[in-house]
């Protein structure tokens, strides 16, 4: 397939730096796409692009390579995504990051949502009795992590101190393959690793500085918010394509559907979705490339827009395919359940108009 990104027609937000990640990307998807079906055949194949994650990245350059996931791979999208997430808490705390890492960011637990300073899992230092060394004993559950099945460590976040509150936040870098975690998978309804973690008497090795957690945590997430909006994008287009080339071959009473009006009206909205949801992306991805910027404000816009409207965009394909479209196995039947998390990971559209709506009102 031909992959399109923003860059080729919006070069007024990229350098040349963005120009040679965008010729990376593009060489990586025909191996992406060829590898689509599995898990560890997508993290595989997701190789020549892994090193984006494994230092400082613009977040450009981040929605780039997601624009292209997102319209080639879903899947391999969500295991690079989280790659980064994973690797990020190393790179912000000057760690050096593990040479064969696959990652995990265990922030949800089952009463741990939206509301991250109501973490439970308990972090007890090695001097209260723990006989790791400099190791930390981590007790607790985190659910809904991605890569959970393919990952090899975790970034965990625990409290030592649960009265804390937030300030009692801590992250942690933690081995899967030792005694004390067990994995359980978790089948979401667009395939990609996931999964439970119990954590029993785990060790876990500090990352940055005691209470320190709550902060990095937000910081990922600022980081690769914005990047959720590109994914989406990427998703969007790929359905506009799909949908377009089936209504100019689809024939209804006498005529192909593309010469129906109501069809222009489909293909008027979801066109014009898709170019806010890439300015918007685009817009906020520049702020925050910006030096000392975090550009909250612009990333939730992006985030929302972008999540939003790739749902109606890919929900209007599926109609236009008609019950074809309904059919497993279509990349638009495909792409409709893989756009519908996208509205709920690294911060809920409502978490996202709560931050626009209080901006909007002077009240941050």
């Amino acid at each position: 397939m031909i992959v399109k990104l923003s860059i080729d027609d919006l070069p007024m937000f990229f350098d040349d730096a963005h120009r040679a990640v965008a010729d990376r990307v593009r060489a990586a998807m025909p191996v992406v796409e060829a590898a689509q079906h599995d898990d560890r055949a997508s993290f595989e194949a997701l190789r020549p692009l892994l090193d984006l994650t494994r230092e400082p990245i613009s977040a450009r350059s981040l929605c780039l390579a997601r624009e292209a996931l997102g319209q080639v791979s879903p899947r391999a999208d969500s295991i690079f995504a989280v790659q980064g997430l994973g690797t990020f808490p190393f790179l912000r705390t000057n760690h050096p990051v593990p040479a064969s890492m696959i990652g995990a960011f265990a922030l949800t637990e089952p009463d741990a949502g939206s509301d991250v300073a109501a973490i439970a899992t308990r972090a007890t230092p090695p001097d209260d009795g723990g006989d790791g060394g400099d190791a930390w004993r981590l007790d607790g559950d985190k659910l809904f992590i991605s890569n959970l099945g393919i990952a090899t460590d975790a970034v965990v976040f625990a409290t030592i101190d649960p009265a804390q509150g937030r300030k009692g936040i801590t992250a942690f870098h933690v081995a899967i393959d030792q005694p004390g975690v067990e994995v359980e998978p978790i089948e979401p309804i667009a395939p990609h690793p996931l999964g439970a973690l119990k954590l029993r008497g785990a060790r876990g090795t500090l990352l940055g500085e005691r209470g320190g957690g709550f902060r990095l945590a937000m910081e990922t997430l600022d980081t690769y918010r914005v990047s959720v909006g590109a994914a989406a994008v990427g998703m969007a287009r790929r359905a506009l394509d799909e949908a377009v080339a089936f209504v100019r071959e689809r024939k209804q009473f006498g005529k192909p559907l593309a010469e129906q009006p109501l069809i222009w009206a489909h293909a008027a909205d979801m066109t014009v979705d898709l170019d806010a949801a890439r300015l918007l992306v685009l817009r906020a991805a520049w702020a925050r490339d910006q030096p000392g910027a975090r550009a909250t404000l612009e990333v939730s816009i992006a985030k929302l827009h972008a999540t939003e409207a790739a749902q109606r965009i890919i929900d209007a394909a599926v109609q236009l395919f008609g019950g074809r479209g309904v059919v497993r196995g279509a990349v638009v039947e495909h792409l409709y359940r893989a756009i519908r998390p996208l509205r709920i990971y690294e911060g809920t559209s409502e978490i996202q108009r709560t931050i626009i709506g209080r901006a909007a009102l002077g009240l941050r």
